[in-house]
């Protein structure tokens, strides 16, 4: 009895912490799973991001609109973005994943296949900025994948989540291309809505983060969770017990963020989140981060509004470039540029853990610059065309990298707050792009607007080499020191 006894008090003794559970458990079919949900999330997001491309001509078309019209059409989807974005983040940080879940499925689903039948403009728009609103829970479902996932690895899995947004920005296009020649927008609104009708129900199979609930000191619960999905994968968990005691300290010598005193802040109210976010712990990254959402977002859709804009030939200021051309034109070109996405992936998924996020996202900007540089004087339409694939790859790379390290380098306690702001600082520029890339080129001001661009990614690469961490292999963590 005496060595059974001995040996059950050293297993007592023993204690692992999350990511030592997680390593244990492997990257298995439990894994996938989440992947498939959360990747359904972002499918949701790209979807309804892309179909503006193709609704606002045909409704301009149709209701008789003006340009600012058809303008503030894309314009309220991102405000509701941004609205969205703050408020999921700071729900999910103090109520949970799970909860901000379900209400982000049930907002976007109900609004998206309303959109479809609205009555006349003003309706259209309400009901599109509450699409918006829903669409800004989209850092919530990364936030939630990361938190399953080991860290060996981590980078490429997370590239691989953002595949899904590529797939149905793909999807979106091949959609536009068949639906909208013979059915019209509304067909298409309302068939765009089914992903987010899948997420919603397929909500009943998601479970909590168990990282979150470690951060919020439910053990217990964290464990039942790790138990599921060792038997999922059938996997073990590590012998002892499983205990959560990370702080974040920014140790000025090496530059990293590591695990310290077990003095915590305990944020209860959305307003602290917040502002957490701006202590002096978190203050640079922030403001970081801040710079780069921006320059990703007013990079990235403004692409995609350039893409629409050239292809529908209503800058009529440089015949040589920009002709009139019919609908279909637009639907493959778009179709043609969201297929740039697709090398795009596969070069972030070889450089996110080979060379860094740091360093990565740097090189894609350059690269993205010089793609886009020449587009400052009017070229003709198969050179345009290929510019805005090459500058499409490189930008969604630094889009999806900045979705890898922005989870990454927040603590649980704020990580879905810290990508919701980051990420409603970026509808900002979402908002701020339609006028840049639809208001300056209509207006024979495409010059003034490329320079515009690439003042912003070079801003936005500076930003991305000022950041004081790499994330490559390091731990999560879960809470900010005092």
């Amino acid at each position: 009895m005496a060595p059974q006894q001995q040996q059950v008090e050293e297993e007592d003794e023993h204690v692992y912490t999350l990511d030592e559970a997680l390593t244990a458990l492997g990257f298995g079919k439990f894994q996938y799973l989440v992947l498939c949900y959360a990747g359904l999330g972002s499918m949701v997001d790209a979807v309804e991001v892309m179909i503006l491309s193709f609704i606002g001509p045909a409704v301009k078309s149709q209701w008789g609109l003006s340009s600012t019209q058809e303008t503030l059409i894309t314009t309220v989807v991102f405000a509701g973005m941004l609205i969205g974005a703050y408020f999921w983040g700071i729900l999910a940080d103090n109520y949970g994943r799970r909860k901000s879940l379900l209400i982000v499925a049930i907002v976007t689903t109900v609004s998206a296949f309303l959109s479809s039948f609205s009555p006349n403009y003003i309706s259209l728009l309400i009901l599109r900025m509450l699409v918006g609103t829903g669409l800004g829970g989209g850092p919530v479902y990364g936030s939630w994948f990361l938190e399953f996932v080991p860290s060996r690895n981590r980078g490429m899995w997370m590239v691989i989540y953002s595949t899904f947004w590529t797939v149905g920005t793909i999807l979106e296009a091949l959609l536009a291309m068949i639906i909208m020649p013979r059915l019209g927008w509304r067909w298409l609104l309302a068939l765009s809505s089914i992903p987010s009708f899948a997420a919603f129900l397929l909500y009943i199979f998601t479970v909590e983060s168990p990282r979150y609930l470690c951060a919020e000191g439910r053990i217990t619960d964290a464990h039942d969770i790790l138990r599921k999905i060792a038997v999922v994968n059938q996997t073990k968990l590590p012998p002892g017990m499983l205990v959560s005691d990370q702080v974040i300290e920014l140790d000025e010598e090496q530059k990293l963020l590591r695990p310290r005193a077990n003095k915590i802040f305990n944020f209860k109210t959305g307003l602290s989140s917040s502002l957490m976010l701006l202590s002096p712990q978190l203050l640079r990254i922030t403001l970081l981060m801040w710079v780069v959402y921006f320059g990703n977002s007013f990079a990235y859709y403004g692409i995609i509004l350039l893409t629409s804009q050239f292809s529908a030939g209503e800058n009529r200021c440089f015949s040589v470039a920009l002709h009139v051309k019919n609908d279909s034109s637009l639907y493959t070109d778009v179709f043609i540029t969201s297929l740039a996405e697709l090398p795009g992936l596969l070069i972030s998924a070889v450089v996110v853990e080979k060379v860094g996020r740091k360093y990565s996202m740097a090189l894609m900007y350059i690269f993205g610059s010089l793609f886009l540089f020449p587009l400052v004087v009017p070229q003709n339409e198969a050179l345009t065309t290929a510019l805005l694939f090459g500058a499409r790859i490189w930008f969604i790379g630094t889009f999806t990298l900045a979705g890898v390290y922005c989870p990454e380098i927040y603590p649980t306690s704020v990580r879905s707050t810290g990508c919701g702001v980051a990420s409603a600082v970026g509808r900002i520029a979402g908002m701020v792009s339609p006028i840049v890339a639809v208001q300056l080129v209509r207006g024979c001001h495409q010059m003034a607007a490329i320079i515009l661009f690439e003042v912003v990614v070079i801003l936005s690469a500076i930003s991305v080499l000022l950041f004081p961490v790499e994330t490559k292999g390091r731990e999560l963590v879960d809470h900010v020191s005092v």
